[in-house]
C-alpha cells in the first residue's frame, strides 16, 4: 500500500524483508550534487533510515518520506511488530539484521541520517545496544550518521510504555492492555525489563554523537516531556548539539499533521545544517 503510495512520485521500491523496504528516489541528482567543495566528485548519496510508530498506516508514514524524498534522499523504511517490543531479544535480534544490512555493500559507503518516531526510537536503542558492545568495530557506521531525528519517543516509565502499546496497537482495549502488560513485565522482568533497562542506559550514553532533533509535547500520555528534557540537558553535557521543537499540546507521532509549518521548517533547518553535502532543496 505504501509503495503504491510513493511510486508515482517518481520513486522505485525493492523489498529487501518482510520489515525493510527501500524506496529509490529515481528523479534525485546523484553524487556530484550531494558533494561538498571539498569532497570527491562522486560522494554516496545519504539514506534516510526512517523507523516508524507501532500500527503506523502506510499513507501517514508517506507523508515524512516524501519531506526526505524532496531534499533529494533515498528512504530504507524498517517498521517493528510489538512482538518486538514484548520479548525484547526478538527486537535484538531485529535490530541486528538491520545493523547488519547498514553495514552491506549496498550501504556501507553511504552517509546516514535517522528519523525514529515513537518507539521505533525503541528499535534504535536496541541497535545501540549492539554498537555499544563493541564501539570500535562500529566506529565507522556510527561516524557515517551525520543527524538524528526523534519524534515522539516513548519515553519515562514502564507505565508509559505500556500505555503506548495500549493505546497504539489496541485503543479500545487501553486499559486491559497496560494492565495485562504491566503483569507481563513484572512476571517476566528478566527477559523484559531488564532488557529495556539496558537500551534506555546505552540510548542516553549514546555512541553517536551526531546532531540530533527532538520533537515533543507536554500533553503526550506516551511520553513524559520532563524525562526528555532531562535527556535532552544530559546530551548537550555530553556536546552533542540537540535542537528541540517542544509544544504545550499536540498530538503523539502527529506533530506534522498539528504544526505543519512549525514542523516543516524546524526540519528544513536542521538539514540543511548537516554535513551531509548539499540537499537538493527546502521543503
Amino acid at each position: 500500500m505504501f509503495a503504491r503510495a510513493v511510486l508515482r512520485r517518481g520513486i522505485s521500491t525493492q523489498r529487501l524483508s518482510k520489515n525493510v523496504t527501500l524506496y529509490v528516489n529515481e528523479l534525485a541528482p546523484t553524487g556530484a550534487h550531494f558533494s561538498p567543495p571539498q569532497a570527491p566528485a562522486k560522494e554516496p548519496r545519504p539514506l534516510l533510515l526512517m523507523l516508524p510508530w507501532l500500527g503506523s498506516r502506510p499513507q501517514a508514514v508517506a507523508k515524512y518520506c516524501d519531506i526526505y524524498f524532496r531534499t533529494g534522499l533515498d528512504v530504507l523504511v524498517v517498521t517493528s511488530e510489538v512482538s518486538h517490543f514484548l520479548w525484547p531479544r526478538w527486537g535484538l535480534d531485529h535490530s541486528r539484521k538491520v545493523l547488519e544490512l547498514l553495514q552491506s555493500e549496498q550501504f556501507m559507503s553511504r552517509p546516514l541520517l535517522v528519523h525514529a518516531f515513537s518507539i521505533g526510537a525503541y528499535t534504535y536503542a536496541q541497535l545501540l545496544v549492539h554498537v555499544s558492545k563493541d564501539v570500535q568495530q562500529y566506529q565507522t557506521l556510527t561516524k557515517r550518521i551525520k543527524g538524528q531525528v526523534y519524534d515522539s519517543m516513548v519515553a519515562g516509565s514502564v507505565e508509559h510504555m505500556a500505555t503506548g502499546v495500549g493505546k497504539t496497537m489496541f485503543p479500545q482495549f487501553e486499559f486491559l492492555i497496560r494492565h495485562a502488560s504491566l503483569t507481563y513485565f513484572s512476571l517476566f522482568k528478566r527477559q523484559t525489563l531488564d532488557y529495556f533497562d539496558a537500551g534506555i542506559d546505552v540510548f542516553w550514553n549514546t555512541p553517536v554523537k551526531a546532531p540530533a532533533l527532538v520533537f515533543y509535547c507536554k500533553n503526550d500520555a506516551l511520553s513524559d516531556w520532563e524525562t526528555i528534557d532531562q535527556m535532552v540537558d544530559y546530551w548537550r553535557q555530553r556536546s552533542i548539539n540537540v535542537t528541540e521543537k517542544k509544544w504545550e499540546d499536540s498530538t503523539h507521532a502527529g506533530h506534522l499533521k498539528r504544526h505543519p509549518q512549525e514542523y516543516l521548517s524546524t526540519i528544513n533547518t536542521f538539514l540543511h545544517s548537516l554535513d551531509v553535502g548539499c540537499l537538493q532543496s527546502k521543503l
